[in-house]
Formats: structure tokens, C-alpha cells, sequence
């Protein structure tokens, strides 16, 4: 029996601004909402400064949010000098913006604006919605607090200031690391303090087209443990042979590795159809069909050829490990400046037009064992300290992965749904 369809969430961010205002926290509320929405929630963005972002999803925007609104800040004035109406009135009209945006919603994202003195009205309001109703979720996510400087302002410490550290019994916290965490939980021992780490996108980042960012999806690209790219044609010269065998030696040593050939061949020349069968022969004969995928061959998943180009390649530059080049003979070797262009680590046969453009490339000998090659591939990558950060990030900071490991699974937590995959 088929699985429903899991049905999505209607999730609101909250902030003082977003993008095309720039900074951090605006970044990670565009990254956030563009994620959870292609992985098909629902989502509203709603800020106080900033502009409609995107198409895909509303965002709206209402200046009295923002944190250096001039009500906002007449309104801080006024309370350090004990006048607290004007304060007042801001809550209860922002508590009417609040209340319609968060009627359909199962869940608010609220980044910063229940710990930051930036605009306690916004605050005050949003604690107020929190405690009328169970409907939406309300969760803090907090990326700093002023209660962590070595000398805090005195008026923090006075009402109604003090509301920023004060905890709510119907508000989830959210903090960004274990290290903020432990600053949270130190002045605020009862509460319950989840952590899930920012990331980054790498399609937006990278400005991946749209179809590399389907392969990466279908093949799994970002949470492997290698990604070795080789554009080359599918000739006998290429020495495509040693380039599985390879790929064989590093699957032996227990990496989850990926082998992507980008490069076609003649369907109408014998001898290149010939080679490409026995490669096949070998991909199969070597358990290999799911590390190795051949460019020219490829269909997506819903039966579109891929017809790699320019841009294609130079996305899997961005996201491979590594660029593997097994040819027997070569005149240049153009895919050595391409990677050497974005910094991305080569491993090489030592052909002489190789060994006149490659420095601080792995060579390796083409008649020596595969697996010799492999491990000597495998210390190369282990000296590469660019390597080493890099497969962290596409490993633990990826932000898909985090919002579909970590961020939708707690979403779906504390909105009592249970969440599986469709």
C-alpha cells in the first residue's frame, strides 16, 4: 500500500529584517524559508524592513517590526524614564499585526526578536500571542543574547528589559551551537535548549544551475564521503579503465565515494562503442553502479536526458572533492587550470603536459596497482587542509541537510505531527 504524502507545515519566520538587507541572521531566514519550501512546506516570511525576496513563498513587510523603527525607538526613550504608555500601545498594535500572519500557521520561527533589546514591543507582542493561544507553536531562535558581554547595560536588568531572559513555558528555544547553548543555559538552567547549527546553501552560494542541483539531489552529492569529477571523452587514451579500479580501491577502503564522468562517445564509431561497453563491463563486474555515474548515459528520474554544458561543469567542479585525470597521453590538459581556477585538488597521471602545467598535484603513476593509486589519492586529500574543511561543511553544514535532518524533524516535534518522508 502506498504512503501518503506527508502533509506539509505552515511555518512563519519572524525578524527585524530581511533580504536585501544584509547580515547574517537576514541570510539565514532567506535560506530557511527557500529550503523548507522546496522541500514542499509552507512558509511565510514576515519582517520589519527589507523588500519581497522571492516569488515562491510571501513575505511581507511591516515597518513597525523593525528595529529601528522611530515609534520603536521613541518608545525605548519613553521607558527609561518610566513611561511605559507608549510602549503599551505599540504591543497591542503590533499584537494586530501578529494575530492574522499567524491564523494559518502551525508554527513561528521568531530569530533573535524574543532575546534582542532591539525592539521589546515586538517582544512583548510576540510573548502575548504565544500565551493566548496554543496555535501556533512559537519557537526562539536565538542567535545571541546582550546577557553574554562582559559588563551588561543596567537597564537590562530592570523591568521591563528583563522579559529578554525571562523564559516562557509555551515557547520552544532554539540556540545555533553547543557553545551558545551553554551560555543560554548558564542564566537560564529550566529551560530546555535544542541546538541545530546554521548552514549553508550551496545553490544559492554557488549559484548552481538548476539541473545540477537535480543530480546532486539524485546522487546523493553532498552527503557522500568523496566526490571525484574527470571531464574527459570516453576514449581508450583517457585510460578510463584505471580510473574505476581506482574509484574500486577507495570503495575498499569503506568511503562512500562518487565517480562522475562527464564526458560522451561516438555511438557511431565501433571502436568507442566498444570501449565504453567494456567499461560498463567493469562498472558492473565490480559492484560499482551505484559510485560511478556516466554523464552520457544518465537519465533523471523522471526519464530527462542530461546533456551536460559549461556552467554543468563548472558546478561539479564546485561540488566534487577532487579532479581525477588517468589519460595515457594528452597535448594540454585544459581540466588542470579549470580546477586549479576554483582550488579544487587534482590527482594525475604524470604524463609530461600534466607534470609541465600540475604543482602540489598528486601524481601518480598510470601502470602502477589501482589501489596503490587509491591510497596514495586518499594521503594526498588527507595533507589538503582546504579538502578536509570543505567535506565538513558539505557533510555537517549543508543546509538542506541540517533542515531535513535536524530542523523539520523538530518542527514536526513540537507540532505534535509525525513526520516521515512521502
Amino acid at each position: 500500500m502506498k504512503q501518503e504524502a506527508q502533509k506539509p507545515l505552515h511555518i512563519g519566520i519572524l525578524h527585524y529584517s530581511c533580504p536585501p538587507v544584509v547580515g547574517g541572521v537576514e541570510e539565514v531566514v532567506k535560506n530557511h524559508a527557500l529550503i523548507l519550501h522546496r522541500m514542499g512546506q509552507k512558509v511565510s516570511v514576515l519582517a520589519g524592513m527589507g523588500d519581497v525576496f522571492t516569488k515562491d513563498h510571501p513575505v511581507r513587510i511591516e515597518g513597525l517590526l523593525a528595529s529601528k523603527h522611530p515609534q520603536v525607538l521613541k518608545a525605548h526613550k519613553e521607558v527609561s524614564k518610566g513611561d511605559t504608555r507608549l510602549l503599551k500601545k505599540l504591543t497591542d498594535r503590533i499584537v494586530e499585526i501578529l494575530r492574522p500572519w499567524a491564523r494559518r500557521l502551525d508554527v513561528i520561527i521568531a530569530h533573535n526578536v524574543l532575546h534582542m533589546p532591539f525592539n521589546l514591543p515586538l517582544t512583548l507582542g510576540l510573548r502575548r500571542l504565544a500565551a493566548s493561544s496554543k496555535k501556533p507553536i512559537v519557537i526562539s531562535w536565538a542567535h545571541d543574547s546582550p546577557y553574554f558581554q562582559d559588563s551588561v547595560p543596567e537597564f537590562l536588568n530592570k523591568h521591563p528589559w528583563v522579559v529578554l531572559r525571562m523564559p516562557h513555558p509555551r515557547i520552544h528555544h532554539v540556540t545555533i551551537s553547543e557553545s551558545r547553548r551553554r551560555l543560554f543555559q548558564a542564566w537560564n538552567p529550566e529551560v530546555n535548549w535544542h541546538v541545530i547549527p546554521n548552514g549553508i546553501d550551496p545553490v544559492s552560494f554557488f549559484y548552481l544551475d538548476p539541473r545540477s542541483v537535480k543530480l546532486a539531489q539524485e546522487l546523493r552529492l553532498f552527503q557522500r564521503d568523496l566526490v571525484i569529477v574527470q571531464p574527459s571523452r570516453i576514449t581508450p587514451r583517457k585510460n578510463l579503465e584505471l580510473s574505476i579500479h581506482i574509484v574500486r580501491g577507495i570503495k575498499l577502503l569503506e568511503l562512500d565515494v562518487l565517480f562522475i564522468l562527464t564526458g560522451a562517445y561516438d555511438p557511431h564509431e565501433p571502436k568507442a562503442v566498444s570501449y565504453y561497453r567494456r567499461l560498463r563491463y567493469w562498472i558492473n563486474e565490480l559492484g560499482l553502479r551505484k559510485n560511478i555515474a556516466i554523464l552520457a548515459e544518465y537519465r533523471f528520474k523522471d526519464k530527462t536526458r542530461l546533456i551536460p554544458d559549461r556552467i554543468f561543469i563548472r558546478d561539479l567542479y564546485l561540488m566534487a572533492d577532487l579532479l581525477l585525470m588517468t589519460s595515457k597521453d594528452e597535448g594540454f590538459g585544459l581540466p588542470l587550470l579549470e580546477a586549479g581556477m576554483i582550488k579544487l585538488p587534482i590527482a594525475c597521471s604524470n604524463i609530461p603536459p600534466f607534470k609541465e602545467i600540475g604543482e602540489e598535484v598528486c601524481f601518480f603513476d598510470p601502470e602502477a596497482p589501482p589501489l596503490v593509486t587509491a591510497g596514495r589519492i586518499l594521503e594526498y586529500l588527507a595533507r589538503t587542509n582546504t579538502h578536509k574543511m570543505f567535506r565538513k561543511v558539505m557533510r555537517e553544514y549543508v543546509l538542506e541537510t541540517v533542515v531535513q535532518n535536524e530542523l523539520l524533524p523538530f518542527l514536526f516535534h513540537v507540532t505534535g505531527r509525525n513526520h516521515h518522508e512521502a
